[in-house]
């Protein structure tokens, strides 16, 4: 069965924005697009009025990616602004321990994730997973997409936990909404060893992956000297040892190392970036993901995305979690770079949060524009009559 979808715009994202527009979709399908002229025309094939729906004074836009998110942090709210990152972790922990650490509250939160983003215009995710065992079952019940990229710690006293990790993580999924990826978590948790097995598994399954990267200075000093603010973090933790991996020259050198960068990889973050490293991802095939509620809760220097996407590096948009941003309200994200960079075109910032955030999770075959062809995977929202 045919259906047709009208609104006042139409916004591709392939292509110009079209006005008195409409999408058919068949069997979960675009299958044509184009002005209510065109579609509507006698050589069309006639649509009765129950098949066809009019949103009115509205624009169809593909739907939004929000390609870096905690889902399971959804319910421990917004911390209190830390005195450094380090103390945002310690008191996250705290926070997990005491709110959402069962099964249950894990549930709850992930749910509570995936009504977010839906209500804002979010079709898909890139989910970061402490607990793939539960978040994957909510996913799967809920009409979201979603990329689940299971978390991977384990470094010094706490290397024992990383294969039992990485086993979670690959474990396959079989609903058509879900797709498995594993995410060494950060230089901080994970030593050089730990990437490379998790880069090795990626590859072996066939499955993308994801780590937190150049998300403070503070990453370069612990990699070549294991000192610093992250090593106070171990130091408060407990389970340090010596004989960890270095690396001088910073995360985003490190990473190129490691063979990471060239791996279809969702960067997250990667706040601290000199010109030579914008280079070395310029030449890679991996993705930043752009956090700006996350950015500025931590009050890190303006981020170089514009930079970025001039070099031709794929740049998509994150929410983070509701545990460093106010909350998963995708379109605040988008509003606050529109904000802090009113020179960038729109169009720009739109493609920032559809087809950027397609090519980061690897899903640009099926969504991220309004085409024949891809899914019927789109959002609506009410233009303002003015």
């Amino acid at each position: 069965m045919k259906r047709l979808f009208r609104a006042a715009y139409v916004a591709t994202m392939a292509g110009p924005v079209l006005e008195n527009a409409a999408i058919v979709v068949e069997d979960g399908r675009i299958v044509e697009v184009g002005t209510c002229d065109e579609l509507l025309a006698g050589k069309r094939e006639p649509y009765g009025a129950d098949h066809v729906i009019d949103f009115g004074r509205a624009v169809i836009l593909p739907g939004l990616v929000n390609a870096h998110t905690h889902l399971e942090l959804t319910n421990i709210g917004q911390l209190p602004d830390p005195a450094s990152f380090v103390d945002w972790i310690l008191a996250l922990r705290k926070r997990v321990a005491a709110v959402s650490a069962g099964p249950e509250q894990i549930a709850r939160s992930t749910e509570n994730g995936l009504a977010e983003c839906l209500k804002s215009g979010v079709t898909t995710v890139g989910d970061i997973t402490l607990n793939p065992a539960i978040t994957r079952a909510v996913i799967q019940g809920s009409p979201i997409r979603a990329v689940s990229f299971g978390e991977v710690l384990g470094m010094a006293g706490r290397a024992g936990q990383m294969e039992e990790r990485i086993a979670a993580a690959v474990m396959p999924s079989t609903r058509s909404n879900l797709r498995i990826g594993i995410e060494p978590h950060s230089p901080y948790s994970l030593d050089l060893v730990g990437y490379r097995r998790c880069l090795e598994e990626a590859k072996r399954h066939a499955v993308p992956l994801a780590t937190h990267l150049a998300e403070t200075p503070d990453e370069a000093e612990f990699l070549a000297s294991h000192s610093g603010a992250f090593r106070r973090l171990w130091e408060t933790l407990g389970g340090w040892q010596e004989g960890v991996s270095r690396a001088e020259g910073g995360p985003i050198r490190a990473m190129k190392e490691v063979g990471l960068l060239d791996y279809p990889t969702v960067l997250a973050h990667v706040n601290y970036v000199d010109d030579a490293e914008l280079e070395i991802l310029a030449q890679g095939k991996a993705s930043v993901v752009y956090c700006p509620w996350t950015h500025a809760y931590f009050g890190h220097p303006p981020h170089r995305f514009v930079e970025m996407l001039a070099r031709g590096i794929n740049v998509a948009v994150g929410t983070d979690s509701a545990a460093s941003a106010p909350d998963l309200d995708f379109v605040e994200e988008l509003r606050l770079i529109h904000m802090d960079h009113p020179e960038l075109p729109v169009e720009v910032v739109f493609e920032m949060a559809t087809i950027r955030g397609a090519r980061a999770l690897g899903m640009a075959d099926q969504i991220g524009t309004i085409e024949p062809g891809k899914s019927a995977d789109f959002c609506v929202f009410k233009v303002n009559s003015r």
